[in-house]
């Protein structure tokens, strides 16, 4: 996993609802993270296809242009970014929508309204902060 060229390690986050957008941000660049934030599927694609991989990603599932789980698959194909940890941050509460983001390569899924510390927890599993 690619971080920036700081001591911080990367974030991008794909969320469409402003107020949870800026939330997000807030939250892990609180935490220690250069956070990158989307509001749709094809930013999120442009960034996807030519930016060095983060070190985590939280994807919303249900975005403009492209869905969260398109962008978790182009994500996974995408050179450099095959191992990237992505937590899926969705209203879409339901067993298949969870079952079919962890078959298509999420490694958590956070339904909304979440937590900000269970968020930041989950995140903690995957890559920690150092500063």
């Amino acid at each position: 996993m690619a971080e920036d060229s700081g001591s911080q390690p990367a974030a991008l986050v794909v969320e469409d609802d402003e107020h949870i957008g800026h939330l997000l941000k807030f939250m892990l660049e609180r935490a220690g993270y250069a956070v990158t934030l989307a509001t749709d599927g094809r930013a999120a694609q442009a960034h996807i296809e030519s930016q060095p991989a983060p070190a985590v990603a939280l994807l919303d599932v249900m975005l403009p242009f492209m869905d969260g789980l398109g962008l978790l698959a182009l994500l996974r194909k995408q050179a450099g970014w095959e191992s990237v940890p992505v937590i899926m941050l969705t209203a879409k509460a339901q067993e298949r929508d969870i079952a079919r983001a962890l078959a298509a390569g999420a490694n958590d899924y956070i339904v909304k309204p979440f937590k900000p510390e269970e968020l930041l927890a989950r995140l903690r599993r995957f890559d920690p902060p150092r500063a």
